[in-house]
């Protein structure tokens, strides 16, 4: 990951270092004092006064915007804003009015430090300390008419950025308990399901198996019948569980495609999906549909819960190829949370799944990165395939 995300703390080193150089981008803004060091005709320990002054500055500055968001008290906030306000006063009553442009970054840090409330009374109380400084200092008023606005607007520009971040930031957490609660109310219907279907069928087993055993020795015939009858319920207590994991059907496109829109739409991800899928579905069979309906979802689900994505397109097109015609569901996200795990490989159970249920049918799957963050392409003949491939014949 090459960057931060708003309303994401850097997590590494590169990430620290990506943020530091943003912020350390509006310190062009300090030429002003550092040329008054340099050509302001100061003497020596002035200049070495000045010159510790502004390290001073701009590091405290710099501890109060990195620590934006990690939830300090208020009273803390204030007080490091304090210390930047007596800091510019200082030396801008010491040393002259090209120092006035540090309340700047005091009104700046004080939109992005604290809530909007204070914000909207600290930031008019740094413009009035910015005036009444200025008008203090020799040749002051020439300066303030350019550091005013700028103070004024940047401050309350960094209030929005800041409900900005607090928003995204909601929303991710947000994102992730859609997530989750799809993923508990799925387990909760299978165990409702698996404990409605099972708990007949082996209540009848087990009394049908009690009854052949008192039967066997006397009446072998009836107890062969009722073995028989075992064997016929523990049958459809197979089907009925494939079902209940299955989703009482085998899943259609059409269905997954709505159903696709609907997760997309409530985690807060852009969905671009066709609109209809009947086209490109004429003459396959169920077989087929049911293993791209899969891939469908699978993917969907990696999107919503893994991915971070904020769009996710899926296409389905029908192409003629030299083993005939085929179908393509390619799902392509910009997210960069989606593991990255081959087909097949250790760890990637649901894309080895769907590899799985794609080869049965003759097709494919291929999932990786791209270049803007993830694919999922899966492969299907257009047309039932050949009863013996895949076989294992």
């Amino acid at each position: 990951m090459s960057g931060v995300g708003i309303g994401q703390r850097p997590e590494n080193r590169r990430q620290r270092a990506i943020k530091f150089l943003w912020t350390g981008i509006w310190l062009a803004y300090l030429s002003a004092p550092v040329s008054d060091l340099l050509e302001g005709g100061h003497s020596d320990g002035v200049v070495v006064l000045g010159w510790i002054g502004l390290v001073a500055f701009v590091t405290w500055y710099f501890v109060l915007i990195f620590r934006t968001g990690r939830r300090d008290t208020t009273p803390m906030v204030l007080g490091a804003l304090a210390v930047l306000a007596a800091q510019s006063s200082l030396l801008a009553l010491s040393l002259g009015r090209e120092w006035l442009v540090l309340f700047v970054y005091v009104s700046v840090a004080s939109g992005a430090a604290l809530p909007p409330r204070l914000a909207r009374l600290t930031i008019p109380a740094v413009s009035a300390l910015l005036t009444g400084i200025a008008l203090a200092v020799p040749g002051g008023e020439a300066y303030l008419a350019s550091l005013l606005l700028p103070a004024l607007l940047g401050g309350f520009a960094m209030t929005g950025v800041r409900e900005l971040v607090r928003t995204t930031r909601e929303l991710r957490e947000a994102r992730a308990t859609v997530a989750q609660l799809a993923a508990n109310e799925e387990r909760l219907r299978l165990a409702r399901d698996l404990h409605d279907l099972l708990g007949h069928s082996l209540s009848l087993i087990t009394l049908k198996s009690e009854l052949a055993g008192r039967m066997l020795p006397g009446h072998p015939d009836k107890a062969a019948q009722q073995i028989a009858d075992i064997e016929q319920v523990s049958r459809q207590a197979l089907v009925d569980v494939r079902e209940a994991v299955t989703g009482y059907r085998r899943p259609r496109l059409g269905a997954e495609l709505a159903g696709a829109r609907d997760a997309l739409t409530a985690a807060g991800i852009a969905a671009e999906l066709p609109a209809d899928p009947g086209s490109a579905l004429t003459d396959v069979s169920e077989d087929i549909e049911s293993a791209l309906a899969w891939a469908l979802r699978e993917a969907v689900t990696n999107v919503v819960r893994h991915s971070g994505a904020r769009r996710c397109t899926v296409d389905l097109v029908r192409r003629q190829t030299l083993d005939g015609p085929m179908l393509e569901l390619t799902v392509d996200d910009d997210g960069t949370g989606t593991p990255a795990v081959a087909p097949g490989e250790a760890g990637g159970s649901g894309l080895a799944g769907l590899t799985e249920r794609l080869e049965q049918v003759g097709g494919t799957l291929v999932a990786g990165r791209s270049r803007h963050g993830f694919r999922l392409l899966a492969r299907a003949p257009a047309t039932p395939p050949d009863p013996d491939v895949g076989s294992g014949a």
